[in-house]
């Protein structure tokens, strides 16, 4: 399998103090990877060094065999074209329709001509309802975004990324706001965007079953380190009761 992403050695410093420390860590096409620990361990520092929004400050970061910290602006806007992030906060415009949110997705292979066109008169609307019909809420393309509940904004986001068509997603506790339900639903549904052997998934979760579960690869992380990387079925309960201990 292909690599997508490759870490060697990195540090990461913010505000004074190591939000990774010394990180090798690969990520294949195909793969279902999912980040687990306790918050503040470095999971969201390890997603933003895939979608290169952040650099490191010691070691080798390369996503798609190209160095982000090394590369142009053309070179990093045509990196981020191939990555598709669902933040924890959705970042989605509230006071705009359902169809210029989803539609954000193409904003990265558009002109900037064609992307202010299409918040007049939305272009591409086959692929919004499809991308809307995939996640279940197809009748509310023209509805203002700020009006959905917060399942359906989330949605929102998740046909951002199918419109994108990325090789590579990247999911931020996706489901922290969802009820159990309702969070496998999303977890089974941003699967089912990388499904094939050309792209990835990596997602940062709490619930540790639902990382066992939904994905083939579990990555514990904690006070900055990866403290194991295995695959689903050979995590167990004990490793989890590690990661998640609390220090006294």
């Amino acid at each position: 399998m292909n690599t997508i992403v490759s870490l060697r050695a990195v540090r990461v410093e913010l505000g004074g103090t190591d939000a990774l420390d010394g990180v090798d860590l690969d990520i294949r096409a195909g793969e279902r990877v999912a980040l687990v620990g306790p918050s503040g361990a470095g999971k969201t520092t390890l997603l933003r060094l895939c979608n290169a929004t952040i650099a490191a400050t010691a070691g080798s970061v390369r996503v798609f065999d190209e160095e982000p910290q090394h590369a142009t602006d053309a070179e990093l806007r045509r990196l981020r074209r191939r990555i598709g992030t669902v933040h924890q906060h959705l970042n989605l415009v509230g006071s705009l329709r359902v169809v210029h949110n989803v539609n954000a997705g193409h904003l990265g292979s558009w002109s900037r001509r064609r992307a202010l066109a299409s918040l007049i008169r939305p272009r591409q609307i086959d692929d919004a309802i499809d991308a809307l019909r995939r996640v279940g809420i197809a009748d509310k393309l023209d509805e203002r975004t700020d009006r959905l509940s917060g399942g359906e904004q989330q949605r929102v986001a998740l046909a951002r990324v199918l419109v994108q068509r990325p090789e590579l997603v990247l999911a931020d506790e996706p489901v922290s706001s969802l009820d159990p339900a309702r969070a496998d639903e999303v977890v089974s549904l941003l699967c089912d965007v990388v499904a094939g052997s050309d792209r990835a998934l990596v997602i940062s979760l709490h619930d540790f079953e639902l990382a066992r579960r939904r994905c083939q690869r579990v990555i514990g992380v904690r006070a900055g380190r990866i403290v194991f990387d295995v695959a689903a079925t050979a995590v167990t309960d004990a490793m989890g009761e590690a990661l998640y201990r609390i220090d006294r």
